[in-house]
């Protein structure tokens, strides 16, 4: 039985070629060819499709339609599989693609559309209830753990982070002494420890506070990556 397939991109050529490369496959079924999300979630109801094919951005917003099916059709047809079609490697969107599960979903960047061994491998995978992603953003999600790991961050006590957190909320010494039942002394020691292990010492000290607060978002932002709904991200796709 062949693989029936819905077809989700605003784009005319890239709709239109999608078609036509699926097409000379025997095994695979164009059953609905669609521009935007609202179609795409109406031929999903109508046709029933094996696996949907969604280009990460279509109208009406023109941010993440296709990450956003892809979770609504986690409730609504479950057994459906979904294929996400993105132009750049950010791998916060696959993260939020794979969020509730990474069976029967797949992401894959366009730039591998044009070989069709590779695209229709990611519908095998997703039509067998299996997932797949693109090479490249593994290595995206590789890199970013390393840098998490090798953070001088990690150097930090728990009440070294806690102090840090407070002064990257924009905190006086006086008031995260307060916030943490702490001596004001007791904190002043926390921070020079601080400083020390993020190579701040020789610092002016209201950069210090600054650039200690600035790493600790910047890693906070890489480990909580996956808990990012991809609407937080703009401009990018």
């Amino acid at each position: 039985m062949a693989i029936r397939l819905a077809l989700g991109d605003d784009t005319l050529i890239v709709r239109e070629g999608l078609r036509q490369l699926l097409s000379t496959d025997p095994r695979l079924e164009v059953v609905a060819v669609v521009g935007d999300a609202d179609s795409l979630r109406d031929a999903c109801d109508r046709e029933q499709p094996d696996v949907v094919i969604a280009d990460i951005r279509m109208p009406p917003t023109n941010t993440d339609e296709g990450i956003r099916i892809a979770m609504e059709l986690r409730d609504r047809h479950p057994q459906m599989g979904v294929v996400v079609l993105s132009q750049f490697s950010d791998s916060l969107y696959a993260l939020a693609l794979l969020e509730r599960g990474s069976d029967r979903r797949a992401y894959l960047l366009k730039e591998r559309v044009h070989n069709r061994a590779e695209l229709t491998a990611a519908i095998d995978a997703v039509a067998a209830g299996g997932s797949m992603i693109d090479p490249k953003i593994v290595e995206t999600l590789v890199r970013t753990r390393a840098q998490v790991e090798h953070s001088p961050l990690n150097e930090l006590t728990d009440r070294e982070r806690e102090v840090l957190s407070e002064i990257a909320q924009g905190k006086s010494n006086s008031a995260i002494a307060e916030s943490l039942f702490l001596t004001k002394r007791a904190v002043e020691k926390h921070i020079n420890a601080i400083f020390m292990k993020l190579g701040l010492a020789d610092e002016q000290d209201v950069s210090k506070r600054v650039k200690a607060a600035l790493m600790l978002l910047s890693e906070m932002g890489l480990e909580q990556g996956e808990l990012l709904s991809p609407g937080t991200r703009s401009g990018r796709r």
